[in-house]
């Protein structure tokens, strides 16, 4: 039975954002890569370094936060797995949903790759919807 990295990215990411941690490491994927160069691209990461130890390649992540008086605090990250490898969901560009209001973001995984709900609409194409993000 093969693992779903997809869900493994998210959970961290969710986790680690619950549990107030500045950082999370992340195995190394082509798949997990791009979602995280998304995640940083759009604003929900504050940065994305690749490190090898001992012939294994991962991720740490260093999470967005925001100030307030008394401190630093997480930002509260929401995402959800919605196409998993028992079921998988697809959508034309014409029905794919938007997260309230375009405030979020839908990660599809497309003919041309891996993009956001926007650039699959300004390009035209659907494809397997993977995960929300607000």
């Amino acid at each position: 039975m093969g693992r779903d990295t997809i869900a493994d990215v998210i959970t961290s990411i969710r986790n680690a954002d619950m549990n107030r941690k500045g950082m999370v490491q992340i195995e190394c994927t082509n798949i997990t890569e791009n979602i995280l160069k998304m995640l940083l691209r759009e604003g929900f990461l504050e940065n994305v370094r690749k490190h090898q130890d001992n012939n294994k390649y991962f991720f740490v992540v260093t999470l967005r936060h925001r100030r307030n008086r008394k401190g630093m605090y997480p930002s509260i990250l929401n995402l959800k797995r919605i196409s998993s490898p028992g079921l998988r969901i697809y959508s034309n560009y014409q029905r794919i949903p938007r997260i309230l209001g375009g405030m979020g973001i839908v990660i599809l995984s497309t003919s041309q790759g891996i993009m956001t709900d926007r650039e699959a609409r300004l390009e035209g194409i659907g494809g397997e919807i993977l995960c929300y993000i607000w």
